[in-house]
């Protein structure tokens, strides 16, 4: 009797076990059967926002998947990265992860409430896109000579305006300074919008932002953009000079975007995601906006996104130390 009860009892463990197991790839199997949070680390109307619901629209298109967007700014992008990297990893929890959450925050400030190696699991390259240094129309200023000259003649009291700090708007605002030998005063908003409403209001002077978040202006006639920070220019604005072909040889900030999920979402869920994101982004339409817009697509596996990333932190740690540059 003894030898059959403990056989019942091991049984009856072993067939928990299976059945948990069967669930487990059930779950995966049946994923997504529910919507799919994006979460965008920024406000609505900056470059982030724009990629997010263009590849959402997109996967949405040829999967049937249903995503809901989430914008959750502030920190610099850490407020919405953090949320999800301590959400569920059950692949129904994702974010829009870029350059500056990813790979210049976690080397520029002091704390960081997430971990972006061991809390986040790398899915998907998405795009990249340079910025764009932009003033008023009725600035005096015409070039990138200009707002040197400006900058240096009153230290400290030139403005610019960040979507936030450690973004690569920042960066590239913060390299230039001391290629230039020049201080200016930083004003940090939560996201591209606000900072954009300042600038035109003349509480502000200039921005390095994304193409996303002031073509718009510049077609319009409220914007006039100097320069663009990428090696080449841009066929959205081919008469708009590169930084380095104003006397700064080798000045380069590119903006890319990443999908990430919390660390521990199975694998296969990050298989499927990566392959959606693929699959839109060979899509014609998808690729002209993301053309239209200054911006172009990215690519590689989940293994080849972790590997991207890990180098990405590695050089923008790079230019962060030699630059000296520490916020909060």
């Amino acid at each position: 009797m003894k030898l059959l009860a403990h056989a019942f009892r091991v049984g009856t463990v072993l067939f928990a076990a299976l059945s948990l197991s069967a669930q487990a790839q059930t779950g995966v199997s049946t994923w997504p059967d529910r919507p799919i949070r994006f979460v965008v680390p920024y406000t609505p109307g900056g470059g982030t926002d724009a990629v997010t619901r263009h590849i959402a629209d997109r996967i949405t298109q040829d999967s049937k998947w249903t995503f809901v967007l989430d914008n959750k700014p502030g920190g610099g992008g850490n407020i919405g990265i953090d949320l999800v990297a301590k959400s569920k990893p059950d692949g129904y929890t994702i974010a829009m992860g870029q350059t500056a959450n990813l790979a210049i925050n976690p080397a520029a400030m002091a704390r960081m409430p997430f971990d972006a190696v061991k809390d986040l699991v790398p899915v998907a390259l998405v795009a990249e896109v340079p910025t764009l240094l932009v003033v008023r129309t009725d600035s005096p200023w015409h070039s990138l000579g200009d707002v040197i000259k400006a900058a240096q003649a009153r230290p400290g009291h030139i403005t610019q305006a960040l979507a936030g700090n450690g973004t690569v708007g920042h960066l590239a605002g913060e390299m230039l300074a001391r290629k230039a030998n020049f201080k200016v005063l930083n004003v940090p908003y939560k996201g591209a919008a606000p900072a954009i409403t300042d600038l035109l209001g003349g509480q502000t002077d200039y921005m390095f932002a994304t193409p996303q978040a002031v073509l718009g202006m510049i077609a319009g006639g409220k914007l006039r953009a100097l320069a663009v920070t990428s090696a080449k220019r841009i066929a959205v604005l081919p008469s708009v000079p590169t930084v380095a072909e104003q006397g700064y040889k080798g000045f380069e900030a590119v903006d890319w975007k990443m999908i990430v999920a919390p660390a521990g979402t199975p694998a296969e869920v990050v298989k499927r995601l990566n392959a959606a994101t693929a699959k839109a982004l060979t899509q014609p339409a998808l690729l002209a906006k993301l053309a239209d817009e200054g911006s172009s697509a990215m690519s590689g596996s989940p293994e080849e996104v972790a590997k991207y990333l890990k180098s990405e932190q590695a050089e923008w740690g790079a230019v962060i130390r030699d630059a000296g540059i520490r916020f909060e």
